[in-house]
């Protein structure tokens, strides 16, 4: 996919990834000052919701902007979360806090946070709402989906962008807050001009990006960012990572350990040391740091993973890209009144970790060479099947790798994988529950059984892996990385 965007206020630059050019925005606050520029036109700016995402990006927002444009929060009358947003200094009384409605018909760049379920629902009064010449703002591309599943368009009259941080919200908060001590601290986004009436609406978006302390911004579509999205966080972000360390803890139990060590060798070694070397170094890194018979594990171990995550990423793309698996989200939207999500950590094994989170002493968990191969498998298998459909590499690299090991990795290492499927969006904790049982079965079916049985493993995968392009655009994305890893309190 080949993109370009022009922008008169920030400095254009581009980068080399792999075989492609893509072209990119460098954040930093030293680009604060160049926000309202980037807003001309644009007097107040409506964040819809409190979620993670809305209350990171509306605090974001308001500290980079300062005076110059005011953030407006915009809830329901009687929201449970207004008196989080006025914790925060979001308040009636200074005109920053207000129903959302009244905020939307207000708002000269509206960025609609609130959930995707609620998107679906509520999407006629909210476009009857935007005033004419106004930018519609969306982080997820989600509701482009549902409009063209119901045969639907935005409105004609308004500009329609997208900032999507590549990060759940309390990472882009945290780390725009450590931006204070490093510049350039933050979460990466991307970004999509969909429908451009003004004039505006790239300058607008990069803005956007800017000040919610994005370190590199690159380009992409409404339609590509759902989809790369909506299947990364039913693999490899969330679903795949849940799958993968059940089917592991059950196997390594099997084999003898004890629970505490095979939740170590499972969900530690991943959230652990495993992401750790991914996260500053690259995938093939994690294997060149093993020893020769810790190499020949982490081999046979990829070898087997990779075609069963590739089968069931494969599937969950067409799912996505069919609007079948938004039509599924929708649904379940309606039954959750009747049928709300239960939490899984209750389960045995998310109370072992619990456990053994409490008993940490500073000793770093060991690299399972195993549990690396299942996971470097079954994460390059989605990066396959991204790099097939022809997604932008920075998309790819950052929707499989960077957003995995940089920001979800860490808050599952420090509060636990059950955490994160209970406690992210409502379409992602839906994606997590449906497909986390097809990688850990199939895993635990397909393939184990034929390393069990000492059978002959082709090898093919792995060849592919040590010459696959994505670590030379990984290796340029690094060169764009803070030089801070996100803290999680």
């Amino acid at each position: 996919m080949e993109l370009d965007f022009d922008t008169a206020v920030f400095d254009k630059e581009y980068i080399e990834v792999a075989d492609h050019r893509e072209a990119i925005v460098r954040g930093g606050r030293h680009l604060l000052p160049l926000l309202p520029a980037a807003f001309t036109g644009v007097d107040q700016i409506g964040v819809i919701g409190w979620g993670p995402q809305g209350a990171a990006q509306a605090q974001n927002l308001r500290d980079s902007l300062g005076d110059a444009v005011r953030v407006k929060v915009g809830l329901r009358e009687g929201s449970a979360s207004l008196d989080e947003a006025r914790d925060v200094g979001f308040t009636e009384d200074t005109g920053t806090l207000g129903e959302m409605f009244d905020v939307i018909a207000e708002s000269d760049l509206v960025i609609l946070l609130i959930s995707d379920a609620a998107q679906a629902e509520l999407y006629p009064r909210i476009f009857e709402t935007l005033k004419p010449g106004a930018t519609l703002g969306l982080s997820h591309g989600f509701l482009h989906g549902h409009l063209s599943n119901v045969g639907a368009d935005f409105p004609p009259h308004v500009d329609v962008i997208a900032v999507c941080p590549k990060g759940m919200g309390r990472s882009v908060r945290a780390l725009y807050v450590q931006g204070a001590e490093v510049n350039g601290a933050g979460i990466n986004a991307s970004f999509a001009v969909h429908q451009d009436v003004t004039g505006r609406a790239t300058e607008r978006a990069l803005g956007w990006a800017v000040g919610l302390g994005a370190p590199y911004v690159f380009q992409t579509t409404l339609r590509s960012e759902y989809v790369s999205d909506i299947t990364g966080e039913r693999a490899i972000l969330l679903g795949a990572v849940h799958g993968i360390v059940e089917s592991l803890y059950r196997r390594y139990t099997d084999q003898g350990m004890s629970r505490a060590e095979a939740f170590t060798n499972s969900v530690e070694s991943v959230t652990g040391p495993i992401s750790g070397i991914i996260s500053h170094e690259g995938i093939k890194a994690v294997h060149d740091s093993l020893s020769a018979a810790d190499r020949e594990v982490f081999r046979t171990a990829y070898n087997a993973a990779y075609p069963v995550g590739a089968e069931i990423v494969q599937e969950i793309y067409d799912e996505v890209a069919s609007g079948n698996e938004v039509r599924s989200v929708v649904l379940a939207g309606r039954r959750l009144p009747a049928y709300p999500m239960g939490k899984i950590d209750q389960a045995e094994m998310w109370l072992v970790g619990a456990d053994v989170r409490a008993r940490r002493d500073g000793t770093p968990a060991p690299l399972n060479p195993f549990t690396a191969g299942v996971y470097c498998g079954v994460m390059m298998a989605q990066i396959d099947v991204l790099w097939r459909a022809g997604h932008p590499y920075s998309e790819i690299a950052n929707e499989s790798v960077i957003e995995s090991v940089d920001s979800l990795n860490p808050y599952m290492h420090a509060r636990g994988v059950a955490y994160m499927v209970d406690n992210c969006s409502v379409t992602a904790r839906l994606g997590s529950r449906k497909w986390a049982p097809r990688f850990d079965y199939l895993l635990a079916q397909a393939a184990y059984p034929p390393i069990d049985a000492k059978q002959e493993i082709d090898g093919t995968p792995f060849a592919s892996f040590l010459a696959h392009p994505v670590h030379a655009v990984l290796a340029t994305c690094a060169g764009l990385r803070p030089s801070v890893d996100i803290f999680v309190d």
